[in-house]
Formats: structure tokens, C-alpha cells, sequence
């Protein structure tokens, strides 16, 4: 599987530029965590990019991401990316068992939220948003409330690190791709 490939998947069901910059948000985080760690970028990544490329298209919220497995089987995905994707859902009932998994799931909620702190800061950047801002966001209901602050906790449990460093580490993986996310560098 490569990124041209499942990037194919993406422009055959993602109709909207947010959720494009979502994927592109979350692909950038575990491309990142996968250099840190040691593992294949290019599978991590993928994991990224095509986790919720069903969104806009799945029948019901509650088939997602059921739904787009079955699309990304039918088109030849690995196993692992499939299961990577349906245990990034805790309605699914899947587990997260393997170190992608764990990532997956810790970076997608994070990934938009520290890219909405950023967006109302006056410079639109991530150069100054600093974690402190981003904790004081979180205690904020009413700031980007579609965000699931227990799932951003949660996952940060679940991949064993400091919801501190792994904010830190979310700004820093976004930085490169801070143009294409509507931000300013």
C-alpha cells in the first residue's frame, strides 16, 4: 500500500476541505510519532489519512467506521490499517492493541484541537501556541465542542505519555504542514 493509492480513496470520498486538512492533520501527527518510535512511515501515516475517510459518506455516525473498512478491504488494504482504523472508534468494541493503534487513536481528537487553539490565536500559527494554551482550551466546553475531551485524555493514557508532551509533540509534528491546515506558519 502507498500514499498515492490510499490518497485515491480519499479523493473518491472526501467532499470537504476541512475534513481533507482532518486527515492530512492526523496522517502528519503519526508520520511523526512513526519516525520517533522507530516504525514504517508510510504505513502509519496511511493509518492517518484514511481513518475517517468514510465520514461524509457512511450511512449512519454509528457505522463509522465500519463502513469504510469494508470499502478499504474491498480495495486491498492490509488487515492492519483496516483494524487500525475500526479500533480508532470505541463504539466498535475493537481494541487497541497495537502501538499504531494506540496512536491513531490518541492523535485524531488532538490533532483538531490543537489545530482550532491555533486558529483563533491573533498570529494563526502554531509558533505560538503553547501548551498551557491548548490545556486552557480543553477546560473551555463551549471551544470547539464537537472535540471529545476524554477520548484526547484518554488517548493519551492509552499511548503511555503525558497529555503535556503529547500536545507538545502534536504542535511541533503539525508546524511543517501549517499552510495546507489554513494556518500561518
Amino acid at each position: 500500500m502507498d500514499r498515492e493509492t490510499a490518497y485515491q480513496v480519499i479523493l473518491d470520498h472526501v467532499k470537504t476541505e476541512s475534513l481533507r486538512k482532518h486527515l492530512l492533520a492526523v496522517e502528519t501527527c503519526m508520520r511523526a510519532y512513526a519516525r520517533k518510535v522507530g516504525e514504517d512511515e508510510e504505513t502509519w501515516g496511511i493509518a492517518g489519512m484514511v481513518h475517517d475517510f468514510d465520514w461524509e459518506v457512511c450511512p449512519t455516525p454509528e457505522s463509522h467506521p465500519t463502513y469504510g473498512a469494508e470499502i478499504l478491504r474491498s480495495r486491498g488494504f492490509p488487515e492492519e490499517l483496516v483494524r487500525a482504523v475500526l479500533s480508532h472508534g470505541n463504539h466498535t468494541g475493537i481494541p487497541r492493541e497495537t502501538l499504531m493503534e494506540k496512536t491513531l487513536y490518541a492523535c485524531d481528537e488532538l490533532s483538531g484541537f490543537v489545530t482550532a487553539v491555533a486558529l483563533v490565536r491573533p498570529n494563526k500559527s502554531l509558533s505560538g501556541t503553547a501548551v498551557r494554551s491548548v490545556r486552557r482550551k480543553l477546560k473551555d466546553k463551549a471551544f470547539a465542542k464537537s472535540i471529545n475531551r476524554d477520548e484526547i485524555v484518554q488517548g493519551a493514557e492509552e499511548l503511555g505519555v503525558e497529555l503535556d508532551d503529547h500536545i507538545a509533540f502534536v504542535i511541533e509534528a503539525l508546524k511543517p504542514v501549517a499552510l495546507q491546515l489554513g494556518l500561518n506558519e
